[in-house]
């Protein structure tokens, strides 16, 4: 099989309080994008005794267990199942992003195991086991514009009536979240009402949308990387209206209605040093 693994962008995201089990109470609006990845996934002959993951991403090549990896060994944990997979990732979505390109790749994984397999997987019990590897996997299992919160297991389907051409920036420099919610606590929460982002998005009021969107992990991630808030600086000065930065960081957003101003800001990005830009959409 070969499965597109589509990224996604925060909206905007809340850090709300801390769990005993050192996971945070989030709300956030989550969109897809048309930035994917491409996962081949194998059913091996039975006399093979392992399985194998391959990618053309240096960095997660690097990573000793990716949360793919996690993927097919919490599937087989719950399924009992003894097949193995050559599983090969092409990487296009870009690493430490907080575009959730890892948590995609995991839930397309899952889901790929589950056809190849005839497992007649209950949803619910999918929902369980993406829910174990990370708060973004469930999400994943079927992206479309949505309101989010819990750890990522409550996921309620939201309708975006304007069409959004989205520019993605990213420096070089990358964080995991684990980085940035080990410190997230030391910082000051925003002002941010969650809902009135998508009330914006079903409403098409741009205004309201521009004036509700942002992130608590802001501030954070600036912090560790403060090239993120020159980069918002700049969109915003290149007339970019609707900016925020996705996730734990470090990738900036920028949405627009207007096609040829997206093209235009991504002309001027793509070529700065030291920086990646994307052209892409939202996704319905």
């Amino acid at each position: 099989m070969i499965i597109r693994s589509y990224a996604k962008i925060n909206l905007a995201l809340k850090v709300l309080d801390k769990r005993e089990d050192g996971y945070h109470h989030l709300e956030m609006v989550n969109l897809p994008i048309d930035l994917r990845d491409v996962v081949e996934i194998e059913l091996l002959p039975s006399n093979w005794e392992d399985s194998y993951f391959t990618t053309d991403n240096a960095d997660l090549a690097a990573v000793r267990e990716n949360l793919c990896e996690k993927a097919l060994k919490a599937m087989r944990a719950f399924y009992h199942f003894t097949e193995n997979f050559d599983i090969s990732i092409h990487k296009d979505i870009p690493f430490r992003a907080g575009l959730g390109g890892g948590s995609s790749n995991a839930a397309v994984i899952m889901m790929a195991i589950n056809k190849l397999l005839r497992l007649n997987a209950k949803q619910e019990d999918l929902e369980k086991i993406a829910l174990s590897l990370g708060a973004d996997v469930p999400f994943f299992l079927d992206p479309k514009p949505a309101f989010v919160s819990g750890i990522g297991e409550v996921i309620e389907p939201i309708k975006v009536k304007n069409r959004y051409h989205c520019l993605i920036v990213k420096p070089d420099a990358g964080l995991t979240s684990r980085e940035v919610f080990t410190i997230c606590d030391t910082f000051p929460r925003l002002d941010l009402n969650i809902r009135n982002v998508a009330k914006a998005l079903e409403e098409g009021d741009d205004e309201l949308l521009k004036n509700s969107i942002g992130n608590d992990l802001l501030p954070v991630a600036t912090s560790l990387c403060p090239e993120i808030m020159d980069i918002i600086n700049e969109l915003k000065q290149e007339g970019a209206d609707i900016v925020s930065m996705t996730g734990s960081g470090t990738t900036v957003f920028a949405l627009t209605r207007d096609k040829r101003k997206c093209h235009e800001l991504y002309k001027k990005f793509r070529v700065k040093e030291g920086l990646e830009a994307y052209q892409c959409n939202i996704t319905c």
